[in-house]
């Protein structure tokens, strides 16, 4: 959360008002006609178990055979009309039900993707799942149970007591006297039960944590034997489920347990008393059948109405989870009146300070990168090369200096109309588990057949498509599992040239590809970079010999730049890293190349120090000197 909430935040009756307010009130109608058809449920109870008194005083005892069929009948009617209305009841509800809670994760899922990198770095993506998907399940009947509670079970306990009041109130007054001593249980019980269950959906997030852990690094554990290791981890968060939940089962069925102790109690004194006044004639058999049906009938929505207690504190706890989502804000936001979209795209960085937390990475960082061409980054790991993107694209905040492009500081600019300005394409190629097409459409329908095959050619993704069932219609796989590095690397090139964005980023794009796809990948890069600025971060420096700058970066600062020829005769820190790369294939081509230009740079200076001080008559005779010496 941003700042400490307050601790009234998320009392139970806000978190029932911002769920109505927020995603049940657009169902208001569905709702009261479901409201109504409950209340005709429950109603019925009540006139079934007053049709019990002439079903017994009339037809079996006063074996009245006219009564035997209108009560038969009606009885008969009740349970139809029970029927009709429980099952349109429960549709609409489940309707309701359902819409709401997907709502709900829609929301959420769309509030989680305004907020910044820096929330996903606390937050692990399996405790997120866990709370989209698990705590939407816990919250999503929660309104049902309320809501049949309100239209069913309260007005059948309703309809229950009256009739039992009309038969005898002393009888209804006996029956109800342990109802009391059910209050200060029933407080506590709903305390311990939304800790506990507040407890389980942490415990349950850090289960779906582990498996995304597991599944993502699959091959790791295998190759250092970390099956059991990871089963141990996986074994003890289930324990502690297993544990929590029988725990909260207990404290859940508490409720209705002492409901059934405190009516068993009220029946055997019913009992004592209504048998005593059928004995003196005070009372006929029918008038006890029809209170003890109503009672008997009573006994189902009480215990019900006890369990809404702890239902509703199992559903808080995961309520007030989501909520402390959704109640997080994005700290990078858009100007209120944002600028207008720079014509240039020169990137410029101007003393950029940037930490994470108490670690600082960029330490006033200035550098240039021209309008339509190539700059790399170069620098050992750790220099922040890759923080250089993330604050270029906002997705982090400098805590001092400024980022402009074109001139203009990019925090003047729209978010989204700063991050469209950029083509990015990483070393672990970012792909979904749908079709190649659809992962370089990205969902656009715009774009033509032509178009689309132009850009296969150009990133060489055309080159594979023959080889794979369905071609272009062939499913990429789990984050791209289907293809081979190179072919999911052209595929986010493809991707890029799509776009169209006029600065291109990359990042460490050919680093962990084989010669022959280095190749292929680096000529579709060629091509994507042709009229865009483009900036490139690379720890293989044969990638980058043909950048029209490159800016070595050492502990967040810039501490050299220039051509890779200039840089190798200078012999600064990117000529240790080319010498440390290349050092087991021997003298470099590159070095060697560059250490004869050198000489010859010290050799020409140092000659033309020389002729200025012999003149001109020294110099001509040189000259002659060496035209008869050939």
């Amino acid at each position: 959360m941003n700042g400490k909430p307050s601790p009234n935040r998320y009392r139970s009756d806000r978190l029932m008002g911002r769920l109505w307010r927020d995603y049940l009130r657009r169902h208001t109608g569905w709702m009261l006609i479901a409201l109504v058809l409950m209340v005709i449920e429950g109603g019925s109870l009540g006139v079934l178990s007053y049709l019990l008194k002439p079903m017994f005083d009339q037809v079996f005892v006063g074996r009245d055979e006219a009564a035997l069929w209108w009560v038969g009948g009606a009885i008969f009617g009740l349970f139809l009309l029970r029927a009709v209305t429980s099952v349109a009841q429960r549709l609409i509800m489940t309707r309701v039900a359902v819409t709401t809670s997907t709502d709900m994760q829609e929301g959420i899922l769309a509030h989680l993707l305004t907020l910044d990198s820096a929330f996903f770095q606390k937050n692990p993506p399996g405790a997120l799942i866990e709370r989209i998907q698990g705590d939407t399940k816990a919250v999503q009947g929660v309104w049902q149970v309320f809501i049949t509670g309100v239209g069913r079970d309260i007005v059948a306990l309703i309809s229950l007591f009256a009739v039992a009041v009309s038969i005898d109130w002393k009888w209804t007054l006996f029956a109800l006297v342990g109802a009391p001593l059910l209050i200060l249980p029933t407080l506590l019980i709903q305390r311990y039960i939304r800790r506990k269950t507040r407890h389980l959906r942490q415990q349950a997030a850090l289960l779906s944590t582990r498996l995304d852990e597991i599944f993502h690094g699959i091959n790791p554990i295998k190759l250092n034997r970390l099956e059991d290791y990871q089963q141990a981890r996986f074994g003890g968060t289930i324990d502690r489920i297993v544990k929590a939940q029988v725990k909260m089962a207990g404290s859940q069925a508490l409720m209705p347990a002492m409901i059934d102790i405190v009516t068993g109690l009220g029946f055997f004194g019913v009992l004592v008393l209504g048998g005593q006044d059928i004995l003196s004639g005070e009372k006929t058999v029918g008038d006890f059948m029809s209170f003890f049906t109503a009672m008997t009938l009573a006994f189902q929505p009480l215990r019900r109405l006890g369990a809404v207690a702890g239902i509703w504190q199992t559903a808080a706890a995961s309520l007030e989870r989501l909520y402390q989502l959704m109640d997080e804000e994005p700290t990078i936001l858009s100007p209120a009146r944002p600028g207008p979209q720079p014509e240039r795209h020169d990137l410029e960085f101007d003393d950029v300070h940037f930490a994470y937390e108490d670690l600082p990475v960029l330490r006033g960082l200035s550098l240039r990168a021209e309008d339509g061409r190539t700059t790399a980054l170069v620098g050992a790991s750790g220099a922040g090369k890759s923080t250089v993107f993330h604050v270029l694209t906002r997705l982090v905040e400098p805590q001092k200096g400024e980022v402009r492009i074109g001139g203009a500081p990019i925090r003047d600019m729209d978010l989204a109309t700063l991050r469209g300005m950029f083509s990015v394409v990483t070393q672990d190629a970012a792909l979904f588990d749908e079709t190649i097409r659809e992962n370089i459409l990205l969902g656009r329908r715009d774009i033509p057949e032509e178009r689309l095959r132009e850009v296969l050619d150009a990133a060489h993704v055309s080159d594979f498509l023959d080889q794979l069932p369905g071609g272009l219609d062939a499913p990429a796989g789990p984050r791209g599992s289907s293809l081979s590095g190179g072919q999911r690397q052209r595929v986010a090139i493809a991707r890029a040239l799509l776009h169209d964005a006029p600065i291109l980023l990359l990042d460490e794009a050919t680093s962990a590809l084989d010669a022959q796809s280095e190749a292929l990948v680096q000529k579709a890069l060629d091509r994507l970079s042709e009229g865009r600025t483009t900036l490139v971060i690379a720890h293989r420096l044969s990638t980058i010999q043909s950048a029209d700058r490159i800016i070595v970066m050492d502990k967040g600062r810039v501490v050299d730049e220039g051509t890779h020829e200039e840089l190798l005769a200078r012999g600064g820190l990117y000529a240790q890293l080319h010498a440390l790369q290349f050092r087991s294939e021997g003298p470099s081509a590159d070095r060697i190349a560059a250490e004869k230009m050198g000489r010859r740079r010290r050799n020409g200076a140092a000659a033309a120090s020389d002729s200025a001080r012999r003149g001109p008559a020294s110099l001509l005779g040189d000259i002659f000197g060496r035209w008869f010496r050939r």
